[in-house]
């Protein structure tokens, strides 16, 4: 079994036992009255568990009551907290020194989320991702890969969440060799593009699959450098995997449609479409938002999501846009079990993307509004700057 996909126990099982069996739930996309049974149960847990531990918390409960959202299914409150709140204040549910891991969501200036997880939390966030993983058969122990990551290399200053998830990700598949795309220079980090395509052109000849993992934006220019360089397209094994995460936040001007930037990878990877992935996801909801073969966001049993409208925070109906908001039980460390991000967002029902879950999934629209607020993309499109 892969380590990731080991038993971990919440904090106080006499506490939260509905929290536990919801999260020990194997498959990911399971859906029915009692999985929503769960979940409602789950939520009161968690809710109790915040309010006992977190005065901030506790007055959020006593505020007067949200709109509730039909998607959500629950009839418990689900506050309403905008995820650029950990960007300004941090807030515990646990003593400091049971804090586990520790976390930011941005680059080395700006604006900074502060997320603290528990062993509980992070370990069952991890065990969702690797549960998602093994439903689509992309964990192979027996068959080693070579990696090239998208994202920070590490170093002993960096906590940022997308470093620490792309270098997690390697953990399904044994690793032969990994090239980091942001090389650390000492004082911060580079994009290493001539590495990348060093790289690439070594894998292709290995015959070992390669997992690309990371911001798409530098895949893209990768691509776009090899194209203008005259570099003629590759094949990458049989078996290879291409798993995108962090948006083009940053770097619009340069983003292209999804279907094309697939249909690019494919022809200059040789990588076929139903093995590029997009995925979604925050250091403040460590859910994993990972793409169907359809390349649609499916939302997993673990949690649930609504779309608001962006002025009056009213829940809004299958198909509109608005903030998306995320509910998910599975978080003791902080009172983030129901983060409104500020993300633009449409909700549609699992029937309408063909594949067989038939949990609800999301398209992301972008970024609502224009904030001075940095994720992990943001920061790492800077280093795209006077690249041509």
């Amino acid at each position: 079994m892969n380590p990731h996909l080991a038993p971990v126990e919440v904090p106080d099982p006499a506490a939260l036992p509905a929290v536990q069996r919801l999260c020990d739930l194997t498959a990911p996309y399971t859906t029915g009255p009692e999985t929503d049974a769960l979940f409602a149960a789950a939520m009161a847990e968690t809710n109790s568990w915040h309010a006992e531990r977190s005065p901030f918390f506790r007055s959020l409960l006593a505020d007067p009551p949200e709109a509730p959202a039909p998607t959500v299914g629950t009839r418990t409150r689900t506050p309403l907290l905008h995820a650029t709140f950990f960007k300004r204040h941090e807030v515990l549910s646990v003593p400091r020194e049971e804090v586990f891991l520790h976390l930011t969501s941005s680059g080395t200036t700006g604006q900074k989320s502060q997320m603290f997880f528990d062993r509980w939390t992070i370990r069952a966030a991890q065990r969702m991702v690797a549960r998602i993983f093994d439903h689509y058969g992309w964990i192979t122990p027996d068959r080693p890969v070579n990696y090239l990551l998208y994202s920070y290399e590490p170093a002993p200053d960096v906590r940022l969440g997308t470093s620490f998830t792309d270098n997690y990700l390697c953990d399904f598949a044994p690793a032969r060799h990994v090239t980091h795309a942001l090389r650390h220079t000492g004082s911060g980090h580079a994009f290493d593009v001539h590495g990348c395509i060093a790289a690439l052109r070594r894998y292709a000849d290995d015959g070992l699959p390669v997992r690309i993992l990371g911001f798409p934006a530098f895949l893209h220019f990768t691509l776009e450098r090899m194209r203008a360089t005259g570099i003629p397209p590759l094949r990458l094994p049989e078996g290879s995997l291409v798993v995108l995460g962090g948006g083009w936040k940053g770097h619009a001007d340069r983003q292209i449609g999804k279907a094309d930037f697939y249909d690019q990878v494919t022809e200059q990877l040789g990588v076929p479409g139903e093995r590029i992935r997009d995925t979604y996801g925050s250091v403040e909801h460590c859910v994993p938002y990972v793409e169907c073969a359809h390349h649609r966001l499916h939302v997993p049993v673990w949690s649930r999501a609504a779309v608001r409208d962006t002025r009056t925070l009213q829940p809004l109906p299958y198909g509109a846009r608005g903030y998306l908001h995320l509910v998910s039980p599975y978080i003791t460390s902080v009172p983030a079990q129901s983060v409104v991000m500020g993300d633009l967002a449409s909700l549609h029902p699992g029937e309408e993307c063909g594949c067989p879950l038939a949990t609800p999934w999301f398209t992301i629209h972008g970024r609502a509004g224009v904030s001075r607020n940095r994720s992990c993309a943001v920061a790492a499109a800077e280093l795209l700057k006077g690249m041509s």
